[in-house]
Protein backbone atom coordinates (compact mmCIF):
# COMPACT_ATOMS: atom_id res chain seq x y z
CA UNK A 1 0.00 0.00 0.00
CA UNK A 2 1.23 2.97 -1.07
CA UNK A 3 2.09 5.84 1.72
CA UNK A 4 -0.87 8.83 1.72
CA UNK A 5 0.19 12.30 2.40
CA UNK A 6 -2.42 14.97 2.62
CA UNK A 7 -1.97 17.50 -0.28
CA UNK A 8 -3.38 20.96 -0.47
CA UNK A 9 -5.09 22.15 -3.34
CA UNK A 10 -2.62 24.43 -4.29
CA UNK A 11 -0.03 21.67 -4.24
CA UNK A 12 -2.87 19.64 -6.77
CA UNK A 13 -0.90 18.30 -10.16
CA UNK A 14 -1.12 20.44 -13.06
CA UNK A 15 -1.96 18.54 -16.48
CA UNK A 16 1.68 17.75 -17.58
CA UNK A 17 2.82 16.98 -14.17
CA UNK A 18 -0.30 14.37 -13.15
CA UNK A 19 1.36 12.47 -16.67
CA UNK A 20 4.37 12.25 -15.17
CA UNK A 21 2.63 11.24 -12.34
CA UNK A 22 0.70 7.89 -14.25
CA UNK A 23 4.39 7.69 -15.48
CA UNK A 24 5.51 7.08 -12.39
CA UNK A 25 2.49 5.16 -11.09
CA UNK A 26 2.26 2.78 -14.01
CA UNK A 27 6.51 2.18 -13.69
CA UNK A 28 7.96 2.41 -10.16
CA UNK A 29 10.28 4.70 -9.02
CA UNK A 30 11.91 6.19 -12.59
CA UNK A 31 15.01 8.20 -12.92
CA UNK A 32 14.49 11.67 -15.37
CA UNK A 33 15.65 9.69 -18.71
CA UNK A 34 12.59 7.09 -18.19
CA UNK A 35 10.54 9.30 -17.60
CA UNK A 36 11.32 11.45 -20.37
CA UNK A 37 11.22 8.94 -23.01
CA UNK A 38 7.89 7.34 -21.71
CA UNK A 39 6.73 10.59 -22.48
CA UNK A 40 8.00 11.41 -25.60
CA UNK A 41 7.13 8.24 -26.98
CA UNK A 42 3.44 8.65 -25.76
CA UNK A 43 3.18 12.27 -26.76
CA UNK A 44 3.81 14.10 -30.28
CA UNK A 45 4.34 17.18 -28.81
CA UNK A 46 8.31 18.48 -28.47
CA UNK A 47 8.66 17.40 -24.57
CA UNK A 48 12.58 18.60 -23.33
CA UNK A 49 14.15 16.46 -21.21
CA UNK A 50 15.07 19.75 -19.42
CA UNK A 51 11.73 20.49 -19.01
CA UNK A 52 10.37 16.77 -17.31
CA UNK A 53 13.57 17.52 -14.99
CA UNK A 54 12.64 20.91 -13.76
CA UNK A 55 8.90 19.55 -13.33
CA UNK A 56 9.86 16.57 -11.42
CA UNK A 57 12.04 19.14 -8.77
CA UNK A 58 8.79 21.50 -8.83
CA UNK A 59 6.65 18.40 -8.14
CA UNK A 60 9.29 17.35 -5.35
CA UNK A 61 8.55 20.92 -4.16
CA UNK A 62 5.00 20.51 -4.02
CA UNK A 63 4.92 17.25 -2.16
CA UNK A 64 4.13 15.32 -4.93
CA UNK A 65 7.39 13.40 -5.91
CA UNK A 66 10.41 12.36 -3.71
CA UNK A 67 13.49 11.33 -4.70
CA UNK A 68 16.73 9.45 -3.21
CA UNK A 69 20.30 9.06 -5.47
CA UNK A 70 21.43 5.99 -7.36
CA UNK A 71 24.91 7.19 -8.52
CA UNK A 72 24.51 10.28 -9.92
CA UNK A 73 20.43 9.98 -10.78
CA UNK A 74 18.19 10.91 -8.68
CA UNK A 75 15.53 8.04 -8.54
CA UNK A 76 12.13 9.78 -8.16
CA UNK A 77 9.13 8.32 -6.40
CA UNK A 78 5.32 9.44 -6.50
CA UNK A 79 4.15 10.78 -3.11
CA UNK A 80 0.90 11.53 -4.24
CA UNK A 81 -1.32 8.89 -5.04
CA UNK A 82 -3.90 7.52 -7.12
CA UNK A 83 -6.10 7.24 -5.04
CA UNK A 84 -5.76 10.55 -3.37
CA UNK A 85 -6.02 12.13 -7.53
CA UNK A 86 -9.48 10.14 -7.40
CA UNK A 87 -10.47 11.78 -3.57
CA UNK A 88 -9.64 15.01 -4.87
CA UNK A 89 -11.33 15.17 -8.11
CA UNK A 90 -14.34 13.39 -6.85
CA UNK A 91 -14.43 16.23 -4.22
CA UNK A 92 -13.64 19.46 -6.87
CA UNK A 93 -16.40 17.98 -9.50
CA UNK A 94 -18.96 15.99 -7.17
CA UNK A 95 -18.88 17.51 -3.95
CA UNK A 96 -17.49 14.70 -2.45
CA UNK A 97 -20.12 12.32 -3.46
CA UNK A 98 -18.94 9.06 -5.77
CA UNK A 99 -22.12 8.07 -6.55
CA UNK A 100 -22.22 11.14 -8.82
CA UNK A 101 -19.66 10.16 -10.28
CA UNK A 102 -20.44 7.03 -10.73
CA UNK A 103 -24.09 8.02 -12.32
CA UNK A 104 -22.28 10.22 -14.58
CA UNK A 105 -20.04 7.44 -15.97
CA UNK A 106 -22.82 4.88 -16.03
CA UNK A 107 -24.66 7.35 -18.18
CA UNK A 108 -21.60 7.31 -20.84
CA UNK A 109 -23.40 6.38 -23.93
CA UNK A 110 -19.44 5.66 -24.91
CA UNK A 111 -18.75 2.77 -21.89
CA UNK A 112 -18.57 -0.59 -23.45
CA UNK A 113 -20.57 -3.62 -21.97
CA UNK A 114 -17.51 -4.60 -20.99
CA UNK A 115 -16.55 -2.22 -19.00
CA UNK A 116 -19.74 -1.77 -17.36
CA UNK A 117 -19.21 -5.81 -16.47
CA UNK A 118 -15.95 -4.91 -14.87
CA UNK A 119 -17.64 -2.16 -13.03
CA UNK A 120 -20.13 -4.43 -11.96
CA UNK A 121 -17.75 -6.70 -10.45
CA UNK A 122 -15.82 -4.30 -8.86
CA UNK A 123 -19.13 -2.78 -6.87
CA UNK A 124 -19.99 -7.19 -6.29
CA UNK A 125 -16.14 -7.55 -4.76
CA UNK A 126 -16.23 -4.10 -2.71
CA UNK A 127 -19.88 -5.22 -0.87
CA UNK A 128 -17.96 -8.83 -0.26
CA UNK A 129 -15.44 -7.17 1.44
CA UNK A 130 -17.58 -4.98 3.59
CA UNK A 131 -19.68 -7.75 4.37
Amino acid sequence: MQEVHPVQVANQPTPRELEILKTLWDNGPSGVREVYQILAEAQDDDLAYNTVQTLLRIMEDKGLVKHHVAGRAFIYTPIFSREQSVDSYVDRVFNGAASEMVATLLNNERLPAKELERIQDLINEAKRRRA
